[in-house]
């Protein structure tokens, strides 16, 4: 790579670290670039870092203020007007300023007020989706929208999250660039590798569901339709790796569908992979998704994964099942093949270089 056309100083805003698909794609991201001849000022609004983070060299953390818990409601534009600016030295022009976390207010007026020659937002979600199912993004677009146009470039973590982000916002000519989160699988190797007290049953077709118990993971949806491939298959297994609000919902359905058996819930697990190495493969069914990180994290650890045609959107290279209970019913045990997603990788970090190389050329 040629360092003349590498930027040189990049700032990125994200409102804190604490454990989510997000922080955790910041993460990776900032350990791809660590060899880059860049440096990254980061910007935080919270001192509490819930990851046990070695920040690479070329990082530097900064700790803002953060806004009144009451901005959050507020249109952006009069934010903008009440908070005024943070004490960033204006002297330091950045190639290019970031607001990661695209639904806070001070990652934007971060990202919109200091001194850079380009300013992207990154796009973690399908905002249509998000808005039809979840009261609280409807206001936040509602929120957020007039400041959209200020940002010169966007970055959606797949297809299905940009196409949604033009329909909705009505920007056409500016570009937004499909960059896949990074997948660190040095660490999902080294983290598989300890020790749980748990063995599924190696007389049975084993899969696994991870995430948040909520709304979004569609696991409501999911359990009828793996009761009724059970029905055919009794050697078939679900573990629910994950904890939240719709756990009492989901265990009504489990004993509604005559489950107890061949269903089980193994809670919030801090480190899942040693529970995900152990399966046959994973199944993610969500009502929608940014991208499925989860299901590159079971791909570099070998295993199969399942999720229906309407997720393709979102996850470019995995095809989707048209129907999930066939898919069920066809499981079977293989040699497990893992992988360390090398191209993977570089196929994001090269589109992400692109995206902040071309602030030379403005």
């Amino acid at each position: 790579m040629n360092p003349t056309i590498q930027p040189k100083r990049i700032a990125i805003f994200q409102k804190e670290l604490w454990v989510g698909g997000i922080q955790k794609s910041l993460l990776n991201l900032l350990a791809g670039m660590a060899d880059d001849p860049i440096q990254i000022d980061l910007f935080l609004f919270d001192i509490h870092i819930f990851y046990d983070v070695a920040f690479p060299k070329n990082v530097t953390v900064h700790f803002l203020k953060p806004f009144p818990p009451a901005y959050r409601v507020l249109d952006f534009t009069l934010v903008r007007k009440l908070a005024g600016g943070f004490e960033i030295d204006d002297s330091v022009v950045y190639d290019a300023a970031v607001d990661f976390n695209s639904f806070q207010h001070e990652c934007a007026v971060g990202a919109l007020s200091v001194n850079a020659k380009k300013r992207i937002m990154w796009i973690h979600n399908d905002p249509e989706q998000t808005r039809k199912h979840e009261l609280k993004y409807r206001l936040l677009w509602h929120c957020f929208k007039s400041k959209l146009n200020e940002y010169d470039a966007f970055a959606a973590v797949s297809q299905g999250s940009a196409d949604a982000f033009r329909r909705l916002s009505g920007i056409r000519e500016k570009p937004i660039t499909i960059i896949p989160n990074l997948i660190d699988t040095a660490e999902i190797f080294r983290r598989s590798e300890e020790p749980v007290d748990f063995e599924p049953d190696p007389a049975c077709v084993n899969y696994c569901t991870v995430g948040r118990l909520c709304h979004a993971k569609g696991i409501d949806l999911l359990l009828p339709a793996f009761a009724e491939a059970a029905k055919q298959r009794e050697d078939l297994r679900l573990y629910i790796v994950g904890d939240g609000e719709d756990r009492p919902k989901l265990e009504k359905i489990i004993r509604r569908c005559q489950l107890g058996e061949k269903v089980r819930i193994l809670g919030y697990q801090p480190n899942p992979f040693p529970y995900m190495k152990k399966m046959d493969g994973l199944v993610l069914n969500s009502r929608y998704e940014g991208q499925g990180m989860v299901l590159w994290e079971a791909k570099a650890l070998g295993l199969p994964v399942l999720i229906p045609k309407r997720l393709e959107q979102y996850n470019e290279g995995i095809s989707g099942a048209e129907d999930i209970v066939e898919a069920f019913c066809a499981a079977h045990k293989a040699e497990k093949q893992p992988d360390t997603l090398d191209w993977y990788n570089a196929r994001s970090l090269a589109r992400i270089r692109a995206l902040l190389q071309a602030s030379d050329t403005k």
